[in-house]
């Protein structure tokens, strides 16, 4: 079984922009704030090469000059860049690009902003879906609520694995966020284990400063 990383950085950043703005502080995509001596994409990047994957593509969109001046050149040689064309586009279509890019047969899916994730969940999460009856109709899923075999897609969203043709059939035509299509994928029969969390850190996504600055407080 061979695994991809795809991490999508396309976003618009909007609600950490405003909040910068709001605060009178220097506006910088979230992405590029500074992270255990890196940055929060620079960290997500590692503990995804850090995991059993057999290579990493990173999804560009919006801002992708300020985000590949930090970047590039530290992964060039370790990490695909690809960008979305057009920019302006859901989740979905990036995660569908970075799908249609990558050469393993299952992908670990995860978003840029989520440096707190470690190597190891990530681990868990393809070998849940590698050792389960049916891998291919399978989707090993960071949890929200419950743990191990779950009976709703409900609030879930990133990090997952899948396997690759049978996610890009759901995501062809769609220009959405995730969680209506894992609920569809869901009533389709898929068989979804919720992978628990080594600490309550690794369920916290950056969307807001405050968030920014909690995680910074929690280290």
């Amino acid at each position: 079984m061979t695994v991809s990383a795809i991490i999508t950085a396309a976003g618009k950043n909007s609600r950490m922009r405003n909040d910068q703005i709001s605060r009178n502080i220097s506006v910088k995509n979230k992405l590029v704030l500074p992270f255990q001596n890196k940055t929060v994409l620079e960290t997500t990047i590692d503990n995804a090469l850090s995991s059993n994957v057999d290579e990493c593509i990173v999804v560009l969109g919006h801002y992708s000059d300020e985000i590949k001046e930090v970047v590039f050149d530290n992964y060039k040689d370790s990490v695909k860049f690809i960008e979305n064309n057009p920019v302006d586009v859901g989740l979905s279509v990036s995660l569908l690009n970075g799908l249609k890019n990558i050469s393993s047969d299952f992908a670990l899916c995860i978003t840029g902003d989520q440096p707190t994730v470690s190597s190891e969940t990530f681990n868990e999460m393809i070998n849940v879906c590698k050792n389960s009856d049916n891998p291919e109709k399978t989707i090993a899923v960071l949890r929200r609520r419950k743990t191990g075999l779950l009976d709703t897609a409900e609030g879930l969203g990133m990090p997952f694995v899948v396997f690759k043709d049978n996610m890009i059939k759901y995501l062809e035509n769609e220009n959405d966020n995730l969680n209506p299509i894992l609920r569809k994928i869901f009533g389709d029969g898929y068989t979804f284990y919720g992978i628990k969390e080594k600490n309550e850190l690794e369920l916290l996504n950056i969307n807001h400063y405050d968030d920014y600055l909690k995680l910074l407080d929690s280290l």
